[in-house]
């Protein structure tokens, strides 16, 4: 006889007393490997993969509200870093690791997140110089989006009055650092594209590091740069900073200052500009009218001004010269064209078989078709014949037909 076991377990019930177990053990484990067999479910935005070392790989996923926090792409051969508790897939019973955070290994998340994105970005031509919008010579107004309370809106407006106190700002007061900052910061690219009243877009911030200025490298934030109807000058930090929206702007100048400088044109050397271009105007028109009022005088001064006439008589006598000429040509072409007229009829007339006949010759032939007789073969005794002469024709029969002997 069998003997019956005190206590028998269910599989949901095993897996599911492995997994308290494992997750109480293991709830929060670093694990350093390579990503393979990454997967992105796109529908749930859940993340699946495993991380090996050359001896073992670990099944792993990352759900979406995890996944939602990482500063870049997974892919397969990166090495990382991975946080999370050991659990157990009850429905598979499969052992694996729930992450909660990723980070890649011996580089910073950041660093690897720019460059993955400048990668990505720079494919679809977002950075193409042959792109760029061309600045506007004299821009009334200039957007700007930034802090309101920051040093750069003060050092914009400082710069731009000093170059040229008649232009106006509008500025879009934005976070520039911060979860909520790329958010503003396309808000106040897109509104003020819709309101039409900009003519030229600042965006900026001052210095800092990479995390500091990590709004400015937002996707979202690079494609709204980049969508832009309304020309978008980027000034995020210092000289050494660069960021995506830099790459993306139609211009990036390396402060915040520096981009006040290029938006406002200086009034005092319009001033300048515009005097010199009177001053040419006035010099071209006086030359203009000097010049024609000396090719006045000289008309006037020239002997077809003082007698006009002349040059009537002048030209009469041109056409009667002309006028003679052709007859002249008229005339001899004339008797030319009768001279040899005349020989042409002469020979005509030598050739003429009325000639012939004048001197005593005749010509035969049948009455019938009146073809010419050549020989006595062409004609029958009793055919009717006629004879031409020189004033008329001889009718008559024929009796007798005799061939030369």
């Amino acid at each position: 006889m069998i003997d019956t076991p005190e206590q028998v377990y269910t599989v949901t019930a095993v897996n599911r007393m492995a997994r308290y177990t494992l997750e109480e053990s293991f709830s929060s484990v670093w694990v350093e490997g390579e990503i393979s067999n990454y997967h992105h479910h796109q529908s749930s935005g859940h993340r699946y993969f495993s991380i090996k070392d050359d001896q073992s790989q670990l099944s792993c996923a990352m759900w979406r509200s995890q996944a939602a926090n990482l500063k870049f792409e997974p892919k397969d051969g990166l090495k990382v870093l991975v946080n999370g508790s050991l659990t157990i897939y009850e429905r598979g019973g499969r052992y694996q690791l729930s992450a909660k955070r990723m980070l890649p290994s011996g580089k910073g998340e950041l660093e690897l997140a720019f460059r993955q994105l400048k990668e990505k970005l720079e494919k679809e031509g977002l950075f193409d110089p042959s792109v760029k919008k061309e600045l506007p010579a004299y821009p009334m107004k200039i957007g700007v989006v930034t802090s309101p309370t920051g040093a750069v809106i003060h050092d914009i407006i400082r710069v731009v009055k000093r170059r040229n106190p008649r232009m106006g700002i509008i500025l879009w007061p934005s976070e520039v650092q911060g979860d909520i900052a790329p958010t503003q910061l396309v808000e106040g690219i897109n509104r003020l594209n819709e309101q039409g009243e900009a003519d030229l877009i600042i965006i900026g911030r001052g210095g800092g590091s990479l995390e500091d200025l990590w709004a400015f490298n937002d996707e979202r934030v690079v494609r709204a740069v980049f969508g832009s109807a309304t020309p978008v000058i980027s000034a995020v930090g210092h000289e050494v900073d660069i960021t995506l929206s830099d790459l993306a702007a139609d211009y990036s100048a390396a402060t915040p200052s520096m981009a006040a400088e290029i938006a406002a044109w200086p009034l005092g050397d319009m001033f300048v500009t515009i005097k010199d271009y009177l001053s040419d105007m006035h010099r071209a028109v006086t030359d203009s009218w000097d010049y024609r009022k000396s090719r006045l005088d000289d008309l006037l001064r020239s002997p077809a001004m003082a007698r006009p006439e002349a040059m009537l008589e002048n030209r009469y006598q041109y056409l009667d010269q002309s006028i003679r000429l052709l007859h002249l040509l008229s005339e001899k072409r004339f008797n030319t064209f009768r001279e040899a007229a005349a020989l042409g009829a002469s020979r005509l007339e030598a050739l003429s078989p009325l000639a012939v006949l004048a001197r005593g010759y005749s010509v035969t032939r049948r009455e019938k078709d009146k073809v010419l007789l050549r020989s006595v073969k062409d004609i029958d005794p009793e055919s009717r014949i006629e004879t031409g002469l020189k004033d008329g024709w001889i009718v008559s029969t024929v009796n007798t037909v005799r061939k030369k002997k």
